[in-house]
């Protein structure tokens, strides 16, 4: 019997509301008939523009798993759905369950391809300015830091809490669930691939051009979980710098595409495939 070609791939930042970025995605095709695929946010802004994307990927990969990025989350006023916050993220949620596309609701489904068994866990966790610039100790003073320096992320403006009071007190909401969700996983039971749109540890962060941006990037509560929740691998995007790195001996894998000015002037050995292979583990690792 030949050995089976399954492979798991992820992919993320899409944005294909640059013209570039939709090429890109109209050309993904999986290597064989039951790759799987992890699309871990900021496909685009505008839901019409995410369900085209999802429903094109999902007609061609056995399994699409999607979560949330923060730009899927946004209310831009030209996006004919003006639904905010949970609403919002609800209704995305309804629309890939049209499609057959698996999101962090959904039960965990389990890798048994090469390199599994593996619980593949999507998750929706937000951030809640706990990766603070050094030199601040509360969020009150981490966003006027970044807003004397005029770097502040468009969520601020965009993105839309309700109906909780803060987007921290969403993101502390939205950890507790899942945090208790994957305590119930079974100790003897297969290791997981941890998904999530925002990095799970701050230490990706370090390299960022403008470190007060990381305050956007997750939150401090999830340290641990990729020992804790005996990862196999961490799968994340947002940063928009595509690489591997091991933490605590877990491969994580920052999976993004970003925008055509970034993966446009990456120097050669620096490029990413738009796919980038989670399991079985690549030479990489």
């Amino acid at each position: 019997m030949a050995a089976s070609t399954r492979t798991l791939y992820a992919t993320s930042d899409l944005h294909i509301r640059y013209p570039d970025n939709r090429a890109i995605v109209e050309a993904m095709r999986p290597a064989g008939d039951e790759d799987w695929l992890l699309v871990v946010g900021d496909v685009a802004d505008f839901v019409d523009e995410i369900r085209w994307a999802l429903a094109l990927l999902a007609s061609r990969f056995a399994q699409v798993v999607w979560v949330p990025g923060n730009h899927e989350l946004w209310t831009p006023k030209r996006d004919p759905v003006q639904l905010r916050g949970v609403a919002r993220y609800w209704h995305l949620v309804d629309i890939c369950r049209e499609l057959g596309v698996l999101t962090p609701e959904d039960p965990y489904p389990v890798w048994d391809g090469p390199g599994g068994p593996a619980v593949i866990a999507p998750m929706f966790l937000l951030y809640d300015y706990t990766f603070r610039p050094e030199g601040t100790s509360t969020k009150a003073e981490a966003l006027a830091y970044a807003h004397s320096t005029g770097v502040v992320c468009s969520d601020e403006f965009l993105l839309h809490p309700d109906p909780f009071p803060t987007l921290d007190d969403w993101c502390r909401a939205r950890v507790a669930q899942t945090e208790k969700r994957l305590a119930e996983l079974p100790a003897d039971g297969p290791p997981t691939v941890l998904v999530n749109h925002f990095p799970l540890v701050r230490e990706p962060t370090r390299v960022l051009r403008y470190p007060e941006f990381a305050q956007w990037c997750g939150t401090e509560l999830t340290a641990d979980w990729h020992v804790r929740f005996r990862a196999a691998a961490v799968v994340y995007g947002h940063l928009h710098i595509p690489r591997s790195t091991v933490y605590d001996g877990v491969p994580f894998e920052e999976v993004s595409l970003g925008y055509p000015r970034e993966w446009a002037r990456r120097p050669a050995h620096y490029q990413r495939p738009p796919l980038r292979q989670i399991l079985p583990a690549g030479p990489a690792r």
